[in-house]
């Protein structure tokens, strides 16, 4: 009977073993395997840079799939002249706060000089480029208009032209997936670093298209080259990538945040908390005179499609209302494809306003027309339209540009 129990007590233990593999092994056959821009570049484009001089714009999510640095893989590499970097907002090695300028200084891992593209001056100048025989971009943007690292990389295009050098973008997801468009397209007199040309507020492409869109579109010129990736597909989002996530700034830490930022970005342009200096910045939004259950009960009344709104309150560290207790709502996005992230932020900051009309204000610093693009959606609100109506307004510009877009999309 013992010999028994112990034979059956292996089997159970060997069944469960195996089980457990084979839930493991559907799980990551879920995650579809991609190699971003500096994988294919390493393995199978070198000839692109072999024995130049390089400059390199990145930040930490310049990765590999083993979380490599590009830095250390582009210094190390016998086949590079690795010969400076060039940070963007938050810098190369991202410790930075939003909007808060970085300085020339050098690396001290590397040596390498280190240039500020965030600072006194946002184009490479002649000086910074001295020597520099090719220009390489390796930035995860995160799929949002008025997010400032595209501008980065369209102003670095522009210095590269003038100076004739050749400008390589190393390709990475967008990690709100490749195939929803939505917002307003940008009006050229809100032109500025948080919004430089016209495109939507969520443009549904990756930093290698928007680089290609941006070079012929509004005649920059340079002499491109988008490295693309391997295995990406227009339906993933970042999760289905099997790639590492890399916040790309202090306040954007999560992928989800990615989803919720054409959203509640917006409110960064009100004197609503957007949740800077909590540990969910962009899924907290709230202030002093917003009662939480009040919102949440109006927010999820109106049956967005893919989010649903939790009541909250929470204490911001910095920003709005730092050490104020402050009340709202947290985000939750329930179906991603299903999800509208502009309307949503409309519909946000429209509730708000009209049940604190008193207290709700546009703020002329941060300013709201220049992350939505136009001055008339503020006028809108302000007079009483609804976010259909809003959403009426923009759709015909929007749809022309996904004409533009389509001419410039890289992956299926």
């Amino acid at each position: 009977m013992k010999r028994i129990l112990i034979i059956f007590t292996i089997c159970l233990l060997t069944f469960s073993i195996v089980s457990s593999k084979s839930v493991t092994a559907d799980k990551e056959k879920k995650k579809q395997k991609v190699s971003p821009g500096i994988e294919v570049l390493l393995k199978e484009e070198k000839d692109v840079l072999k024995g130049k001089k390089v400059g390199l714009i990145t930040n930490p999510t310049g990765i590999d799939s083993k979380l490599t640095s590009i830095v250390d893989l582009l210094y190390d590499d016998p086949d590079f002249e690795l010969t400076a970097l060039y940070g963007p907002e938050h810098g190369v090695r991202g410790d930075a706060q939003a909007g808060a300028s970085v300085e020339f200084y050098i690396d001290e891992k590397t040596g390498l000089p280190v240039y500020s593209l965030y600072g006194k001056t946002k184009k490479p100048t002649p000086e910074m480029l001295e020597g520099v025989e090719a220009l390489v971009f390796d930035i995860q943007d995160v799929g949002t208009r008025y997010y400032t690292y595209i501008y980065t990389m369209a102003y670095a295009m522009e210095a590269a032209k003038e100076n004739n050098i050749p400008f390589i973008v190393l390709d990475r997801p967008n990690p709100q997936g490749g195939i929803s468009v939505d917002g307003p397209v940008l009006e050229p007199e809100f032109s500025s670093f948080v919004g430089l040309y016209p495109i939507p507020l969520k443009h549904g492409m990756t930093v290698g298209e928007l680089a290609t869109l941006f070079n012929k579109e509004f005649k920059i010129g340079a002499d491109l080259k988008v490295i693309k990736m391997k295995g990406w597909k227009r339906s993933m989002d970042y999760d289905e990538t099997g790639l590492p996530f890399v916040l790309p700034s202090p306040n954007m830490p999560t992928v989800s945040t990615t989803f919720v930022y054409p959203a509640t970005g917006l409110i960064e342009g009100t004197n609503v908390s957007e949740g800077r200096g909590t540990t969910k910045p962009f899924e907290l939004i709230g202030a002093p005179y917003i009662n939480s259950d009040e919102l949440a009960g109006k927010l999820n009344g109106l049956r967005l499609p893919g989010v649903k709104f939790r009541a909250a309150s929470f204490t911001p560290s910095f920003s709005k209302y730092a050490g104020k207790l402050s009340h709202g709502v947290e985000i939750y996005v329930t179906d991603r494809d299903e999800f509208r992230a502009v309307p949503t932020g409309l519909h946000i900051i429209k509730t708000i306003h009209d049940l604190y009309p008193d207290d709700f204000e546009f703020l002329a610093a941060n300013n709201f027309s220049l992350l939505i693009g136009n001055d008339w959606v503020r006028t809108m609100i302000k007079g009483g339209s609804s976010v259909n109506e809003i959403m009426k307004e923009y759709q015909p510009e929007q749809d022309a540009f996904k004409k533009v877009r389509a001419q410039y999309l890289l992956y299926k």
